[in-house]
């Protein structure tokens, strides 16, 4: 799947949207992509997994690793596209944390698979769980990369969008944007 087919996609789904909002990362934007609206379409879901499991069989992972809430639909789907076991991490007190059981083998091979990456904020915080669990992170792979710098995550950045989407700090907003009220369409 090109990035083209990919991004055609979310604007057929709805799923990339236009106005004015306020990012996970606390940045604004012009444009958000809600993952979601796509994701409710399994046919979607399957076609984006499959698409992203190519990306990085070569990588051979043992199991995927996602941050809830948005890397659940497409972390499971690769998983399953790739015949391996999916676990995810999950907020308690405000922290990304592994719970429910799940385990990480010392020196596991795992790819962490999360929906959008803009700061990289969700994927280095599960990047650093797998690393404590004594794991090793082949890949982080997203269906959209909308950074606009270099993100260090400590493993390869793969995605099926790459977009440079422009972003704000909220006390340097261009007037377009100061006019407009502020969404914040994402998980909180």
């Amino acid at each position: 799947m090109t990035n083209d087919e990919a991004l055609n996609l979310f604007r057929q789904t709805g799923a990339l949207l236009e106005g004015h909002f306020v990012l996970r990362s606390g940045l604004h934007s012009r444009q958000f992509f809600q993952c979601a609206l796509a994701l409710q379409q399994m046919r979607i879901v399957e076609q984006f997994g499959a698409a992203l499991a190519a990306k990085v069989k070569h990588l051979q992972p043992r199991t995927v690793v996602s941050p809830a809430m948005g890397g659940l639909v497409i972390g499971q789907e690769v998983a399953r596209q790739l015949g391996i076991r999916f676990i995810f991490v999950e907020k308690e007190e405000g922290k990304l944390v592994l719970r429910r059981g799940f385990k990480i083998e010392p020196q596991e091979n795992i790819i962490v698979v999360e929906d959008v990456v803009t700061k990289g904020g969700r994927a280095l915080e599960t990047v650093n769980i797998v690393h404590q669990q004594g794991g090793k992170v082949a890949g982080v792979a997203t269906l959209v990369d909308r950074s606009s710098e270099t993100i260090h995550l400590g493993a390869p950045l793969i995605s099926l969008i790459r977009l440079e989407v422009e972003t704000f700090d909220p006390a340097h907003l261009p007037p377009d944007l100061a006019a407009k009220p502020a969404v914040k369409p994402g998980s909180k």
